[in-house]
């Protein structure tokens, strides 16, 4: 490339002095690629601390606890009160882990699976129902089972 820079500084046209490098017209025109170093620039307008401290605690009051920043944006707009961007209470929010559901939602204990005890026969009873084949084709008989379950045990444990 610097080769064909100073042909081009001596006055020679583009296409020769590509086809006395060797280089394709395109890829001579080229600017050289310069690193871009991103430079990260503070905006002007960025909350103090003390305002971000602010916006959290009016989120967090008992007014607004349970709702979504828009409409605590759209509400302190109709009073005159302007303390941010929904975005920035959005970005606030998320720097304190605070952006999910805002709502006191009810929270259902575990479940628990009810478990029956026999301590003697005739308590506890299970039952089932099973299809058989027939002795023709396309011929069901359904076969019910009611099965005391102390009974079954004692039996399981004998055996």
């Amino acid at each position: 490339m610097a080769t064909y820079r100073e042909l081009r500084a001596a006055g020679i046209t583009t296409r020769a002095a590509a086809a006395l490098t060797g280089l394709s017209r395109a890829t001579a025109g080229r600017k050289p690629a310069t690193p871009v170093r991103a430079t990260r620039v503070v905006p002007a307008n960025r909350l103090s601390s003390v305002e971000r401290a602010e916006v959290v605690k009016v989120l967090d009051s008992p007014r607004f606890v349970d709702q979504p920043p828009l409409q605590v944006y759209a509400q302190l707009l109709d009073e005159d009160t302007y303390l941010c961007s929904v975005s920035s209470m959005y970005r606030i929010l998320g720097e304190h882990c605070q952006v999910r559901e805002r709502r006191r939602l009810a929270r259902h204990p575990a479940r628990v699976r009810p478990e029956l005890v026999a301590t003697a026969p005739g308590q506890v009873f299970s039952w089932d129902i099973t299809k058989l084949a027939g002795p023709v084709k396309g011929k069901y008989f359904d076969a019910y089972v009611m099965i005391d379950i102390y009974s079954l045990l004692t039996e399981l444990r004998a055996g």
